[in-house]
């Protein structure tokens, strides 16, 4: 898989954009659920006032606060009183909390000077403290408790002057020994008080002295929800335009790595000899062209957004439950972590197997399907549709069974990951409630946990579910790396040489023995003769004597395992193949036409040919006469594989076509056998006529077509058994008799 992952090199830069935009998502995501926290708790429960750091605080207030507390220093050095200088941020800040309500005359306020958040923590932590305990006293009900205790130490003409006195000013007015006795009992009962509660009443005690100085604590409250809320709706929007565009261009890149694999392998076919295609079977290779790399094509589609960014979500969302301030609860991320990786890799195991044995079952399927459609014709005439059923049956039900069982263990994966989900969920509401009901924890803390967790098992969720992508996808690009990896069996040598130009046309075997690969015994052994330019050398033999394997290794579809095959004077292996056949006209056994026309067909060698050197090569052919009578002419339509002409006209256009090219060496193997004797003669007189200089091999069934070669070459099992005119053999050669006896009598011989 790694080694195709290479080819993305061609699409680095989206690749790159992809992880940008990949990174920029995850802070999104990672960053709305500290809005939510910051939303309920602040915004709602708070009113909107962030910590226990209050921005204006009147004289009075502050007086009261900091007879609670020993930091008075620490305190005041934060704050600056409005009478005198004050910056424009500290006006600003008077307009938007006070408006036009404040008289620096009469009213003495003491304002927050500019601090950084660090420090402004700090002073939280300090000012919790004592804002706490004026909670309890600006509470009516408590105030109203510790005020009849205050009471009831007094002598009873203070104590109706006490009596109309607030709290507040009765202990700002308390003697200090009497003050520090009470705020030893405040003290002491606030020591097992946890830090977040403190802050909690602390920020409820700043609302509360907003609220005195006229403050609208409502519109804080608005303002803040609305900063907060529409910070949150652009992170959104931007987490979803990273999406589409992740989308859109993961979608790019998978689409051209698609196109590169099929080029490339493409290619490679194109490179392959008859061994590596029988290696691999047509149908299997069709295979591997198309679903292999389109597995690969849709995983990669899916790869940076499950591969990539879920482990970007559930690292992430990992270190923030790790760094948050209430991490009491990772023990159930942890869990929940393993019990996911225990089912995804149980299933994996399982699956994996099955998903090789899928990919096989599809080529089987391809091949069957092939072999009943190319062969339907001759199906029908034996009348063995019914058996031909079976046996697709039989593929089609192998790879259904693999199927279900493959989509059964699959299909227990998301029932169970989501079991394990919303158990997390409910772990985590029981957990969390008992510590917002403890004090640990707030609300919008929670929610956030809750959110985090999402994140992180919905990670894993989307890498599990991409499992029952990866092992198929796998498969594939092992099956396309075989295609791409296998070594050419026929290749050009690296130093090649260029042929004799003395010696054009000449084809020389010298001592040539072939087998074909892993068979135990030759095909063709010792086999000597010289085919000369001007002269036409025709083969014949009986069925399987090797004729057809001859000429294949002329224009070097097969290699010869022993000997050496000479054109122009030069070892066939040391000339580039691309020079080799250009010299050669190969016209095989069965005529293969492409889809296009007939003009397209016959100028395949050279689309820029002339229409003259066309028309030429047709007529040569003797396939003038039913181009003619076609309604367009050259024009005229050929379907795939020449399925719209007859078994002869399709013979005759492949002759056309390679008589069009103009090589120096013709081929012919058995490629007169669908033409009737009229026209086979005719087109023999023909091709001799116009191919006076030129090599012409033909290998033959029919004694007619040879009667008149140069040389005729005798098989029998592989060997040379005769050489010699038609004449010679007819004396010398009893093979060949026999062979010219079984056609023809001895006064059509003679």
């Amino acid at each position: 898989m790694l080694k195709l992952l290479t080819n993305l090199k061609e699409s680095i830069l989206y690749v790159l954009i992809v992880v940008l935009l990949l990174v920029l998502q995850a802070w999104s995501d990672l960053t709305l659920p500290d809005f939510t926290s910051k939303i309920v708790n602040i915004g709602i429960q708070a009113g909107g006032i962030e910590n226990a750091v209050p921005e204006i605080i009147s004289k009075k207030d502050m007086d009261l606060m900091l007879l609670l507390t020993e930091n008075d220093d620490s305190i005041l050095d934060n704050y600056r009183i409005n009478k005198n200088s004050l910056t424009t941020e500290q006006k600003d800040k008077i307009k938007y909390y006070l408006g036009d309500r404040v008289n620096p005359e009469t009213e003495t306020l003491y304002i927050l000077k500019k601090i950084d958040n660090k420090t402004e923590a700090e002073l939280s932590k300090t000012m919790a403290d004592p804002l706490t305990k004026m909670t309890v006293i600006l509470n009516e009900e408590t105030a109203g408790q510790i005020k009849e205790k205050i009471l009831e130490s007094v002598p009873n003409e203070q104590k109706e002057i006490m009596k109309s006195t607030s709290l507040e000013d009765i202990i700002i007015h308390m003697k200090e020994e009497q003050r520090n006795q009470m705020l030893q009992q405040f003290s002491s009962q606030m020591e097992n008080v946890e830090d977040s509660i403190k802050e909690q009443a602390a920020v409820a005690t700043v609302k509360t002295l907003y609220q005195k100085l006229g403050i609208d604590t409502d519109k804080l409250q608005n303002d803040y929800i609305l900063k907060e809320g529409s910070l949150m709706l652009l992170i959104a929007v931007i987490s979803a335009t990273s999406a589409i565009l992740i989308m859109l261009f993961s979608a790019k890149v998978a689409a051209r790595l698609g196109q590169t694999l099929r080029d490339k392998v493409f290619k490679k076919v194109l490179q392959f000899s008859s061994r590596e295609l029988v290696e691999f079977s047509t149908a299997s290779l069709i295979t591997r062209s198309t679903n292999d790399i389109q597995q690969i094509q849709q995983m990669i589609t899916m790869l940076f957004r499950t591969v990539i960014y879920a482990p970007i979500m559930g690292i992430f969302g990992f270190v923030k439950v790790l760094t948050h301030s209430h991490n009491t609860m990772i023990w159930i991320v942890a869990v929940a972590i393993l019990a996911i990786v225990f089912i995804v890799g149980t299933l994996f195991i399982v699956a994996m197997p099955k998903f090789k044995r899928l990919q096989n079952l599809i080529d089987k399927l391809n091949l069957v399907s092939r072999e009943i459609l190319t062969g339907l014709p001759v199906i029908r005439a034996f009348n063995k549709e019914k058996h031909e059923e079976k046996r697709f049956d039989l593929a089609n039900m192998d790879l259904m069974k693999t199927n279900i069982f493959v989509n059964r263990a699959m299909s227990m994966m998301m029932p169970l990951l989501m079991f394990t989900m919303n158990s997390t969920m409910i772990l985590i509401i029981w957990a969390g409630g008992h510590a917002v009901d403890q004090g640990i924890l707030q609300v919008g803390d929670m929610m956030a946990f809750i959110q985090y967790m999402m994140h992180i098992l919905i990670s894993f969720l989307v890498i599990s579910s991409i499992s029952i992508m990866l092992p198929r996808a796998s498969i594939s690009a092992k099956r396309i790396n075989e295609v791409l990896e296998t070594k050419i069996s026929i290749k050009d040598a690296k130093q090649t040489k260029k042929l004799d130009s003395e010696k054009r046309g000449l084809v020389e075997f010298k001592n040539v023995s072939f087998r074909y690969p892993d068979a135990d015994t030759e095909i063709l052994s010792d086999i000597n003769f010289t085919a000369k330019p001007g002269e036409t050398t025709a083969i014949i033999g009986s069925t399987g004597s090797g004729k057809s394997t001859i000429v294949n290794l002329i224009p070097r579809f097969y290699d010869v395992t022993g000997g050496e095959l000479r054109i122009d004077g030069v070892n066939v292996k040391d000339v580039a193949q691309k020079e080799l056949r250009n010299r050669i006209g190969f016209v095989p056994q069965k005529g293969i036409l492409f889809s296009g026309n007939i003009e397209s067909n016959i100028k395949y060698a050279d689309s820029k040919m002339s229409d003259e050197q066309m028309k030429k090569a047709a007529e040569i052919a003797q396939a003038t006469e039913f181009i003619e009578s076609k309604e367009k002419k050259y024009k005229d339509e050929i379907s795939q594989g020449g399925g719209n002409v007859s078994g002869g006209q399709r013979q005759r256009l492949s002759i056309a076509r390679a008589i069009a090219k103009d090589p120096e060496i013709f081929v012919f193997d058995d490629s007169f056998s669908a033409l009737d004797f009229k026209t086979d003669a005719a087109l023999r007189a023909a091709l001799k006529e116009n191919t006076e200089n030129k090599t012409v091999i033909i290998v033959a069934q029919r004694i007619s077509t040879i009667l008149n070669a140069d040389q005729i070459i005798v098989l029998d099992d592989g060997k040379v058994v005769g050489k010699g005119t038609h004449e010679e053999l007819m004396k010398n050669n009893e093979i060949y008799k026999q062979i010219a006896l079984s056609q023809l009598s001895e006064e059509e011989l003679n």
